[in-house]
């Protein structure tokens, strides 16, 4: 395998080799001749969720949009697309999704089986617009479940890599729409006391960004659906925030041509939901990441607590984003059937120094059961992890049934999901 690190250069794959398949015969010709094999995404990941001892299955090379189906609305497409280049096609076409996440860069697979998300307090999670969904097993047999027919579904879509290689999804659309970004500067914390439905909820997507230094969000961003309800007139202040005078990046520093379009100006919707450009590097690049949800109703309460750290937090962060995401029905997601406020961080690349931080900043979400981003940075127990979800032993057993010796599996997998406390 050539370059063995992820995106962020946080982590070096321990696999023998990397294999590119470029049809679904391939992909079963090396999985059954395979003792070990796991499915590498875009390398988006900061942990080893993703990792295995064993063969790299790479899909990049399977990534064709294989039906548009415009009577439901549908399209299909193969297991290595990624959203930056779907979304290009299903504009030009006339069709959105209902929400992508803050990087375009992502693999749909990926993004699906690890519950990545977008922003929206009626926005799930990516994977929810999931209508059906193949596998491949270890013994080479392909199998579809579909939404509404198949029980285990729900277990299925949020799989964690676990129970064989996704060769295709079915997603649902939309009808493509525009959204309108503005950026505004500097809201107190003490605004969301007074009002934080109102604020979370008052555009089709809101990201407030702090770097814990003062009790402050630096930048909210705004994303408002063009046309709808009058979302597209943009309002003087933000409830006592004003509008940025020019372009912003959310992490001080950095080249603002990296970031989607802002200033009010309409756009697609797949260049204005997420943060960043196709063409350009998302975020800060040389970067950790870790993220925690916890239930909707406990926004306010979970960043008081997260205030108490903030001289500890704030010199080891380049940003930190709070969103919302709607509940969905995965046995598997941090979202599952709880709405929920994402605390996202973005920390400077000191590993040591975040590790120490990370305990002493999950012992002050425990008393609102916040559960950690699959593929982001914790050091939560996996004692604790499999308490939060209560179809745990379900998704075990379909672990079980659908790889019975662990091909797919791997340490992580091995740690928080298998082991019994």
């Amino acid at each position: 395998m050539g370059d063995k690190l992820n995106w962020a250069g946080n982590y070096r794959y321990c696999s023998m080799e990397l294999l590119e398949p470029k049809s679904l015969a391939e992909v079963k010709d090396l999985v059954v001749s395979r003792t070990s094999i796991r499915v590498l995404g875009s390398r988006h990941s900061f942990n080893g969720i993703a990792d295995t001892g064993g063969s790299h299955l790479s899909l990049r090379k399977m990534n064709r949009v294989i039906d548009l189906d415009r009577v439901q609305r549908t399209v299909t497409v193969e297991g290595g697309i990624r959203y930056g280049d779907l979304c290009r096609y299903l504009n030009d076409h006339g069709y959105a999704l209902h929400n992508l996440a803050s990087l375009p860069h992502i693999s749909v697979a990926g993004a699906v089986a690890t519950a990545t998300h977008g922003s929206g307090d009626l926005n799930a999670s990516l994977a929810s617009s999931v209508r059906a969904i193949e596998l491949m097993k270890s013994d080479g047999e392909v199998t579809v479940l579909t939404r509404g027919i198949d029980p285990e579904f729900d277990g299925a879509v949020v799989g964690l890599g676990g129970l064989g290689v996704v060769t295709k999804l079915k997603l649902d659309l939309v009808p493509s729409f525009q959204v309108s970004q503005t950026v505004y500067d500097h809201l107190p914390f003490s605004a969301l006391d007074h009002g934080i439905d109102e604020i979370l909820s008052s555009a089709y997507s809101v990201s407030l960004f702090t770097d814990w230094a003062e009790p402050i969000f630096n930048q909210v961003w705004v994303k408002r659906k063009v046309g709808i309800n009058g979302e597209d007139e943009i309002s003087p202040d933000f409830f006592g925030a004003l509008p940025a005078p020019e372009k912003r990046h959310m992490v001080t520093g950095q080249s603002v041509v990296n970031c989607s379009e802002q200033m009010g100006a309409p756009g697609p919707w797949y260049e204005r939901l997420p943060h960043f450009r196709m063409e350009f590097t998302p975020s800060a690049g040389n970067e950790l990441q870790s993220e925690y949800f916890v239930p909707r109703r406990h926004a306010i309460e979970a960043m008081r607590a997260l205030g108490k750290l903030r001289d500890r937090i704030a010199p080891l962060l380049f940003i930190s984003e709070i969103r919302t995401i709607a509940s969905d029905t995965f046995w598997m997601s941090p979202c599952y059937r709880q709405d929920s406020v994402g605390f996202h961080f973005t920390w400077k690349p000191d590993w040591e120094r975040v590790r120490q931080l990370l305990p002493l900043l999950e012992r002050e979400l425990e008393p609102f059961g916040a559960r950690p981003h699959w593929a982001k940075l914790f050091t939560m127990e996996s004692e604790m992890i499999q308490a939060r979800y209560e179809r745990l032993a379900d998704f075990r057993h379909l672990l079980l049934r659908y790889d019975p010796i662990g091909k797919f599996r791997n340490t992580f997998l091995d740690h928080y999901i298998m082991h019994r406390c």
